[in-house]
């Protein structure tokens, strides 16, 4: 299956994560006082959004009435957004969202659960995102049945929770980032949910396909060392040149795109030499860097956030192991950087915050920093709606608010173009047409 086409078969699937609608549903009128319909194209004032079935129907100047448009009344509920400022339904790009670091608790306590505490500790993560204003998410690692059951039951509307695009697990050789350090070998062994450990080419495309077969919509590499790996092997590459490019060619011919996590400049390059469809965190672009995401289309997704977050933890927390706080000394501040040269170059960015490493339900922080460092208010929210609809190759169905989207909407009190904190309250969601908040 191409890559096309499995973006056709994701999409539809994507609807249906959006929540289950009957063929009586409710048609929602929303009189929206701001409206940010396009992000980048900017506002118009008093207008109506019109979602049936889940999708949006048409977006009309004015606040029209039930009978205007054209509909019975009984079928019909208004919802008073005029003293709001409306938008498309917020999209996180690199989220780990069964899980969040809490510096006040035992950091041996994995050892100690099963499969099912993840589950319950992870509802209120998922239930904390949406209500923040992110209708949809790419999870980027986690227990891979963990996250196949956590899917099926926001399908079946047993918990709430965003649209997830999953990548289950990550593509790591053995004693990288996505493996757990610090404990001995057979006490791992007996907790390792990982199904992408994996040395050379062929074994990496063989992990590739396993996560594919087992239900991931896209593919996550550890293409480097990370901050939060209690090692101290640094935060240069560690998967091959040859490995990286077995693992795209594997993916891209299996039809999905692969998510790299990258800090320093040689792991950043050489995955995007192999094709990768985006870097994660990006601490350490060079020149080199911008020329290949210039040339490769390839999107920066910074994680600001989860920088400021492992710093700010270095306060409260006495148990960090110093080989994880000595890359926090030295990565962090290079993270800020980057992301300014990325922006002046005009490298594609898509919004992604790492939450998990801070806390869920703040994701909104990152606009914030974003804004901190340069960028400007409208394509910070830009970069959470378009960009990220577009790197997931779900532009045709979540995004903006036009004809034939789904029905994400968000809805706050403020006005972000004129202060982006705003977006640290939202008033309203709605996701697939169904009213959350």
């Amino acid at each position: 299956m191409g890559i096309n086409r499995f973006n056709q078969v994701l999409l539809g699937a994507a609807l249906l994560l959006g929540g289950q609608l009957s063929a009586n549903a409710q048609i929602s009128i929303i009189h929206a006082g701001k409206l940010l319909a396009v992000p980048g194209k900017g506002v118009t004032n008093n207008q109506t959004v019109v979602v049936k079935d889940g999708l949006i129907s048409s977006v009309e100047p004015g606040f029209k009435t039930a009978a205007q448009l054209g509909f019975n009344t009984d079928e019909v509920t208004v919802q008073n957004l005029r003293n709001s400022f409306v938008m498309p339904g917020l999209i996180d790009m690199h989220t780990h969202i069964t899980g969040e670091r809490d510096p006040a608790k035992n950091r041996h306590e994995w050892t100690t659960r099963y499969e099912q505490d993840a589950a319950f500790a992870a509802i209120p993560h998922l239930n904390t995102t949406l209500m923040a204003g992110y209708t949809t998410v790419r999870n980027l690692g986690s227990d891979y049945k963990l996250m196949a059951a956590i899917k099926r039951a926001i399908t079946k509307g047993l918990i709430k929770g965003p649209r997830i695009v999953a990548a289950m697990s990550w593509v790591t050789p053995t004693g990288g980032h996505g493996q757990r350090h610090g404990y001995r070998t057979d006490i791992e062994a007996a907790f390792e949910q990982s199904l992408g450990v994996c040395d050379g080419a062929d074994d990496c495309t063989r992990a590739v396909r396993s996560l594919v077969r087992n239900g991931a919509d896209v593919i996550k590499i550890t293409a480097t060392g990370g901050v939060l790996s209690n090692t101290n092997a640094g935060v240069g590459q560690q998967l091959t040149d040859a490995e990286l490019e077995a693992i795209v060619k594997t993916a891209h011919s299996l039809g999905r795109k692969v998510a790299a996590h990258a800090h320093a400049a040689d792991g950043i390059n050489a995955a995007l030499r192999a094709g990768v469809d985006s870097i994660e965190h990006g601490s350490y672009l060079d020149d080199e860097s911008v020329k290949l995401f210039k040339k490769s289309g390839a999107y920066l997704v910074p994680t600001l956030l989860a920088g400021v977050s492992v710093h700010e933890e270095m306060s409260v927390n006495p148990n960090i192991p110093k080989p994880i706080i000595d890359k926090i000394k030295m990565v962090v501040p290079a993270m800020a950087a980057s992301f300014t040269r990325a922006l002046k170059a005009n490298v594609n960015i898509a919004f992604g915050t790492d939450a998990g490493v801070g806390k869920h339900g703040t994701n909104s922080r990152e606009f914030e920093l974003m804004v901190e460092h340069g960028m400007d208010n409208e394509t910070a929210l830009k970069s959470a709606t378009i960009n990220a609809a577009k790197l997931l190759g779900l532009f045709d169905t979540i995004g903006t608010l036009e004809k034939g989207k789904a029905g994400d909407i968000i809805a706050v009190e403020g006005d972000p173009l004129n202060d982006i904190k705003a977006m640290m309250d939202v008033k309203f969601v709605m996701k697939g047409g169904e009213i959350y908040k």
